[in-house]
């Protein structure tokens, strides 16, 4: 496979048309969807309160910052398509630059995927459910229909075509709908704080209640980067900026402040109102299920209380718009990071192309055809594979520090290097927390969630495989790191669904205990006797913890499988580069015409015998010198064929007479032998006979070699070359005295 590098691809096919302006669009209207008006109720007031919501969300607007500083520091360095991936991989190596991309596609589709199956919700919500048609089935408690189905696929295909179109329409559309659900929901926050004072409502507890403040904070601050993640995927079009990229900084500064403050306004919009029998906000947010409609989306209530219908129709386009720049900046997205990895043969060769547009069309499609078969799982098992955007974003973003904690380290700049170190503790503790929830006092994430990276993750080393197998360049597998990283996830995240089912099985069965106990259980149940109760009890946890054990040895095997094939794979493509590197230098060595030693094999023998003379260690040598009488007669008279049969002949001469030294072909015709040994000890006698024979020659129009031999004079000579002089010099009397006898004049 021929061997392609992504720099040069980029900077050439991907032209630059991209504005400040639409890349701020494009960060902002990536980093908020449909969750940013619709689920922020649930996952953070619920969780922090208003107050500890607002601050947990500038401390990860705070965090945001230094992670646009990594972000602006590596653009600067590594230009290029790929984002992050395109960091790594100049950095750290294609191996590491693998990882992060198997992770961010994760994420990015995810979020994709999640704002497309919200196109159902909304209607449900908003249009009163005119595609709930053709019930199909339920599934976790959510049910599908055909119509919602079929309106998901055809909004996301349209989206699709969009962007496949024009690369300025998607851009500027882009741009629009940022500003109109920008506008749309400063407007209600605005209506909202102005008439709050009048409505005898009141934003008290600014805290849950009964819990420690500095607790919620720390928790909404630890899955902030959710809020935000996205707002960094305009570095996967750093190649089509049409500005330069010392200003991205600016433009991602201005779009993590903007996508804080609407975050900030959604909050606040929320627990400003609340329906009659509600005694407060929490109360209200307490009792959402309770409530249809409109009255189950508080920020939608809100703006209905203060500005009529007229607040609900903007929530509605900006929820809209909010959809939608979501669903066109993670598909765009996309599409460019696997353009870029495409580049480097870790997708097929197909994906790695523009059209005529310059827009990477295949792998927009490829994303489309990969999407098909969301729509029908329903919204539930999306909402678990969402989830995986929080830890994945811990996972980018830290190595975003650690690439900028290395460069940074090896250019002396202090001030990255102390950001990168300060960010990465923050993000080693956001990962602890993630992945290790038993050590708090409830749980951030689904249990199903965990179950889901380690599926991405055993799937990220299957895939892994395939790239090594196809990997001619050979690329990849020099990094074991990177197996063991995804092995350990694997483990990790199989022992954390593990604890949360074995705690869900346990109060489960403590709950069973406790209705027996007060004899409000099953009636069969009641029936039985205690210790049968009991035992039956037991036996249901052992149960539960030999199923989690198998699960997580099973996956441990079958992650070892695949490393080990990867290993297998390693190894062969090993033993290949050897037997090539062994072919190379062969061929290097040897003289292709003749077979034997080549001018190369010679200067590395010069070499070494000069370096024993500087030792001192050399051994007795002679060196002959040897040239081809004639050749260039043949040449013109004959043709080059025939001048190639007469060396031929002649080194076959040569090393029929010097039989037990190194002959080497140092020019068209000339040759040099160096004797030692037996050679070296008769080596008057050989001169002699090369002599003879090409007398011989003479008169049978054979083939005719002229000869000088040398002695290395120790103490004299302080090169092998001292000696070859000698001999050269020795050559040219003898072909003058072969001349004068009757041979072919040269």
């Amino acid at each position: 496979m021929k061997e392609r590098t992504s720099d040069i691809n980029n900077t050439v096919k991907l032209q630059p048309y991209l504005s400040s302006v639409a890349v701020w669009a494009l960060s902002v209207g990536s980093a908020i969807g449909w969750g940013s008006l619709v689920v922020t109720s649930r996952s953070y007031l619920s969780q922090a309160g208003p107050m500890g919501s607002i601050i947990g969300l500038l401390i990860g607007f705070v965090m945001m910052l230094m992670v646009s500083n990594h972000y602006h520091f590596l653009a600067n360095r590594y230009p290029g398509t790929g984002g992050l991936y395109n960091y790594v991989k100049h950095i750290f190596g294609y191996d590491r630059a693998f990882l992060i991309a198997w992770f961010m596609f994760l994420i990015y589709i995810s979020i994709f995927w999640a704002n497309a199956t919200s196109i159902p919700l909304f209607a449900r919500y908003f249009l009163q459910g005119v595609f709930k048609k053709g019930y199909l089935y339920t599934i976790f408690g959510y049910e599908v229909y055909l119509g919602e189905t079929l309106v998901t696929l055809v909004v996301m295909w349209l989206v699709g075509l969009l962007c496949m179109k024009s690369k300025k329409a998607t851009a500027s559309s882009m741009v629009v709908m940022v500003l109109l659900f920008t506008v749309g929901i400063t407007v209600c926050f605005v209506a909202a704080m102005l008439g709050h004072s009048r409505s005898g409502m009141t934003m008290s507890p600014a805290f849950i209640p009964d819990t420690s403040a500095f607790r919620q904070i720390v928790r909404i601050a630890f899955v902030s980067p959710w809020a935000f993640i996205g707002f960094e995927t305009v570095s996967h079009s750093a190649a089509e900026y049409r500005f330069k990229h010392s200003n991205m900084f600016r433009v991602l500064f201005l779009s993590v402040a903007v996508t804080t403050a609407l975050y900030i306004f959604v909050l606040l919009l929320s627990v400003s109102a609340y329906p009659k029998g509600c005694s407060s906000w929490l109360d209200y947010i307490s009792r959402l299920d309770e409530f249809e409609g409109i009255s189950g989306l508080p920020a939608f209530y809100a703006a209905n209380y203060y500005l009529g219908p007229t607040g609900i129709n903007i929530l509605m386009v900006s929820l809209l718009s909010l959809i939608l720049t979501s669903l066109i900046g993670m598909l765009r997205t996309l599409s460019r990071l696997c353009y870029a990895v495409a580049q480097d043969s870790i997708l097929p060769e197909r994906f790695a192309g523009l059209n005529d547009k310059q827009i990477p069309v295949n792998t927009i499609l490829l994303v489309l055809l990969v999407s098909l078969p969301i729509p029908f799982l329903g919204r539930t098992p999306i909402g678990w594979i969402v989830d995986t955007t929080t830890i994945g974003a811990t996972i980018i973003y830290g190595f975003a520090s650690v690439a900028v904690l290395k460069v940074s380290r090896q250019e002396g700049r202090k001030k990255d290097l102390f950001i990168s170190i300060i960010c990465l503790f923050i993000l080693v503790a956001f990962a602890v927390f993630l992945l290790f929830p038993s050590a708090f006092s409830d749980y951030t994430l689904e249990t199903e969630t965990y179950v889901l990276m380690a599926v991405w993750s055993l799937l990220g080393l299957l895939y892994f495989h395939r790239v090594i197998r196809k990997d001619h360049a050979r690329h990849f597998g020099k990094a074991i790191i990177v197996w063991l990283a995804l092995l350990v996830f694997i483990v990790l995240m199989a022992m954390t669904w593990a604890e949360r089912i074995n705690e869900e099985r346990e109060n489960t069965i403590i709950t069973e205990i406790s209705d027996y106990m007060d004899g409000t259980g099953d009636p069969e149940i009641l029936e039985m006797d205690k210790d049968e109760f009991l035992a039956m009890q037991l036996d249901r946890l052992h149960e539960a913890d030999n199923a989690s054990v198998f699960v997580i040895v099973g996956l441990f095997a079958l992650s070892l499988v695949i490393m080990l094939s990867n290993y297998l794979t390693m190894q062969k493509w090993e033993n290949q580069a050897k037997e090539e590197r062994d072919e190379a230098r062969t061929a290097a060595l040897t003289d292709p015409l003749t077979g034997v030693k080549s001018k190369h094999a010679f200067l590395v023998s010069q070499k070494q015998i000069d370096a024993s003379i500087d030792e001192g260690t050399a051994e007795d040598y002679a060196v002959a010198v040897c040239d081809v009488n004639g050749l260039k007669i043949i040449n013109d008279t004959l043709g080059h064929k025939a001048g190639d049969e007469y060396i031929l002949k002649a080194s076959r001469m040569i090393c029929d007479i010097f039989k037990h030294s190194p002959v080497y072909r140092t020019g068209g015709d000339e040759f040099v032998v160096i004797l030692h040994g037996r050679d070296y000890l008769i080596r008057e006698e050989l001169i002699k006979a090369l002599h003879d024979r090409s007398v011989e020659h003479i008169s049978t129009n054979e083939v005719v070699v002229s000869g000088g031999l040398s002695d290395y004079k120790p103490g004299l000579d302080s090169s092998l070359h001292d000696a070859f002089e000698r001999a050269d010099a020795l050559m040219y009397e003898e072909k003058k005295l072969l001349k004068s006898m009757g041979s072919i004049s040269r």
